[in-house]
Order: C-alpha cells, then sequence, then structure tokens
C-alpha cells in the first residue's frame, strides 16, 4: 500500500491517521504518515529531559480510566532512585473496550515510538509491553513491528512483549508490576506506586497504550498542535469503543469535547431507539437516553450526569433491553471479578450483586432499593484497589436512571427485555 506524506493533522484523525482494513502499518508507511520520530534528549543525572514540559503544557492525561496527569507520572519516575524500566499496559482488562487492542492490531509503531519517547525522557533502556493472552492478532502486530524495528534505532532499548491473564483487575497498574516481579497479576497496596518502587523494585513508568501513542505525536508536533483540538481541560482526542444498536460498531477517534450525537451519526445512526447509555464501561455510569443530545465526550460535559469518560466506552441500550438485568448480569460477573483480598470485594460485591437478581425476580421487594443504596455506599471507598468503587459507581447509577424498572421488577418480577441475550461483553475467566 502506498501512503502519500501527510502534514501534521489539525483535526482527525491523529493516532488513526493512515489506519485502514489491511492490517498493521509497517514502519515505512508509519513513517511516511508521521515523520521520524525526533530523537528525545535523554534524562541525565543533572537535566530533565524537555519532553517532559511539553507532555504536561499539552495536557496530556491517562487513557486507561484513571485521567492521571502524563507529565506527573514521568517526573515521579525521574525523581524516584533507581535505574527506570518502562511498562506499556496494553492488556485492556475492560471487556466492553476494545480501543487499545485495534491500536495494537493497526498502528503498533506509534504506541512503540511512545515508548522509545517515555524512555528516552525518564533514562531507561527497557521496555516491556504488556499484552492480554486473549489477543494474539494484537501480539502478532505488536512482535512484528518490534523486530521490523530492530535494525533501527530506538536509543537502545530493549524490548520485551508480556502474556498478561485476561481477567478484569489483572490490567491495574499493581497487578501488573506484581505479575512481572513473579506474582499473581492481582492488586496490591499502595504506596508504594509503580513509580517508586515497580518491576524488580525499579521505578517504573506504567502507562496504557494510547497514552503512549499520544506522547508520541506530542514528541513530533508539540503542545501546542496537541491542544488545537479539545477542550482547554481536557486537550486532544480519545478513542471511544462504541457499541449498541448502531450501523456500524467499532472504534472511533473523536475530539474531547465533540458532542455523542456526532459520534454517533459518524457510526452511520441508530439502528434502533435506545434506552439509556452507559459511559466509561464498567466502572462508568449509566445516563438516561433523554439527555443523549446534551452528552459532550468530555468530563466536564459527563460530570453533570455524574458519568465520566473513563475506559472509552460508550454502550448504548436499546429500548427492547432491559437495564437492570444488564446491570445484574455484569455486576455479578464483577463480583467474579473480584482478586480476593479484601472484604468489599469478597462479600460486599457478592452481596450487591444477590440482591440485585433477586430484585430482577420480585422476591422481598419490598426491602431492596433501599438495600441496593446502602450496599453502594458502604462497598465504595473500601477496598485496596479501585474494583470495589467502580462496580459501586455502576450500580448507582442503574438504580437512578432505571428507578421506574427497579419498582417494576419488585412488583412483577422479570420482564420481556430480561430474557434477552445480553448485550453488554463479559469473558469466563476467572482471576488466577
Amino acid at each position: 500500500m502506498t501512503v502519500a506524506t501527510m502534514a501534521p493533522p489539525s483535526t482527525l484523525p491523529r493516532l488513526l491517521a493512515g489506519v485502514g482494513p489491511e492490517g498493521a502499518v509497517g514502519l515505512h508507511e508509519h513513517s511516511e504518515i508521521h515523520g521520524e520520530l525526533p530523537a528525545v534528549a535523554r534524562r541525565s543525572r543533572k537535566t530533565a529531559s524537555p519532553l517532559i514540559d511539553e507532555i504536561e503544557l499539552a495536557g496530556l492525561r491517562g487513557r486507561g480510566g484513571g485521567g492521571f496527569p502524563t507529565a506527573a507520572k514521568l517526573r515521579a519516575v525521574v525523581g524516584a532512585r533507581g535505574r527506570p524500566i518502562v511498562v506499556v499496559n496494553a492488556v485492556e482488562g475492560e471487556p466492553a473496550s476494545v480501543k487499545d487492542q485495534t491500536l495494537a492490531e493497526a498502528a503498533p509503531h506509534l504506541i512503540l515510538d511512545g515508548a522509545v519517547a517515555a524512555a528516552g525522557a525518564v533514562g531507561a533502556h527497557e521496555v516491556i509491553v504488556c499484552m492480554c493472552e486473549r489477543s494474539p492478532a494484537a501480539q502478532l502486530a505488536v512482535a512484528q513491528a518490534i523486530e521490523e524495528r530492530s535494525g533501527a534505532s530506538d536509543g537502545a532499548v530493549r524490548w520485551q512483549v508480556a502474556e498478561v491473564p485476561p481477567h478484569y483487575v489483572a490490567s491495574q497498574e499493581s497487578a501488573l508490576v506484581s505479575f512481572l516481579n513473579g506474582g499473581p497479576a492481582k492488586p496490591t497496596l499502595m504506596p508504594p506506586r509503580p513509580s517508586q518502587r515497580g518491576v524488580g523494585g525499579r521505578p517504573t513508568l506504567l502507562s496504557n497504550a494510547e497514552t503512549f501513542a499520544h506522547v508520541a505525536l506530542i514528541a513530533r508536533h508539540g503542545p501546542e498542535w496537541f491542544r488545537a483540538i479539545g477542550t482547554a481541560a481536557q486537550p486532544g482526542s480519545a478513542l471511544i469503543t462504541l457499541i449498541g444498536p448502531i450501523a456500524y460498531p467499532g472504534v472511533y477517534e473523536a475530539e474531547h469535547g465533540s458532542s455523542l450525537t456526532s459520534l454517533i451519526d459518524a457510526a452511520g445512526g441508530l439502528t434502533e431507539d435506545v434506552r439509556a447509555v452507559l459511559v466509561g464501561g464498567y466502572a462508568g455510569g449509566w445516563v438516561d437516553a433523554r439527555h443523549i443530545r446534551a452528552l459532550a465526550l468530555c468530563e466536564e460535559g459527563l460530570a453533570p450526569y455524574g458519568s465520566r469518560l473513563g475506559a472509552g466506552v460508550v454502550a448504548l441500550l436499546p429500548a427492547s433491553a432491559c437495564g437492570l438485568a444488564e446491570t445484574a448480569r455484569v455486576a455479578r460477573w464483577l463480583a467474579m471479578q473480584s482478586a480476593g483480598q479484601c472484604g468489599p470485594c469478597v462479600h460486599g460485591l457478592d452481596t450487591l450483586a444477590g440482591t440485585l437478581e433477586q430484585t430482577l425476580a420480585g422476591s422481598d421487594a419490598s426491602n431492596h432499593s433501599a438495600r441496593l443504596s446502602y450496599l453502594t455506599s458502604i462497598v465504595a471507598r473500601r477496598g485496596a484497589c479501585s474494583h470495589p468503587d467502580g462496580t459501586a459507581q455502576f450500580v448507582a447509577s442503574a438504580l437512578n436512571v432505571f428507578a421506574g424498572e427497579l419498582a417494576d421488577h419488585a412488583r412483577h418480577g422479570h420482564c420481556d427485555g430480561c430474557r434477552r441475550p445480553g448485550m453488554l461483553p463479559i469473558t469466563t475467566e476467572l482471576p488466577r
């Protein structure tokens, strides 16, 4: 495939520039599309790399769900004692999201460029790319991209690819550090944070795959270019996994602050009426469909509706489906995804899921709404990691958006929508 040399895109696509149906963009095509990666001034004992300042000026935040300022992570690693190491998190434990998998399959060199640039900025010579065991196509694309770069100058970076178990909490940063250190892929208590003491006890820069791809573009084009789109508080673009009754579900690159309706239009429009939309994935929240036209794809646009972009998932719920049944099914799955290390996960999430299931069946209906509200309030902010917090937020949003359905189920039990196959994706793999 011949790709013409492109000027830096002022709008979109950015991350997905040059991506087509033919498979991964090769190194030569990648260079034609994006230009060569500039040499990044490596951090020394006396000076910090100017790239960190550029990332800070760009306002880049992590795209893995937490939204932590990327420059702050780099500075924390630079300020720690020891030889740094870089870890790319492309595991994507969120079943409703395929954005990182898609990016790795289509544009692996952009991710690797970002890792090279970040490694130079913190003075690291080793990069570990963590991939999900169940993403063989993404693994192959990354492995081939690394092989293509074997004769290129990557600043003496040594590459390693690690296959990570495909359960939900395995992609949490402390779980990845535990796994890479020979332990189970389960979260551990923090501090210390990975930036202080991570893989092999060394300062570890651990960020999401999409985040590194943005770093690669900032290194090429600078912070002003990055901020040319998006909002003042949340500049740039994000990859969004769009699923539900839509003509062309898939992964889209959207400008922060753009409307949800523009994303729906870009995907060919709705194929069925919608009852609600889940934004942010299974640690996100439901929003009633009557607000869809008001929703903007940025944190400040979603906050008034109790939601956030999080892991970049937008799931449209068909009007013929039952939102409570979908919530109960995912809540049970989330309970089964517990690392089994603390009470709020082991007991709280199981009880929360069980109470939802009883409510759907109409059993002991009078106490269920109050009990569900109570359970979501005591589960949150009490776990060793954020897993119970996200589940509580997910369920609490359902109690608000589907309050009418909750009352109907309490009186009458299962509805027609309960008998539909589940729409929201889950996996069968349990933590190990």
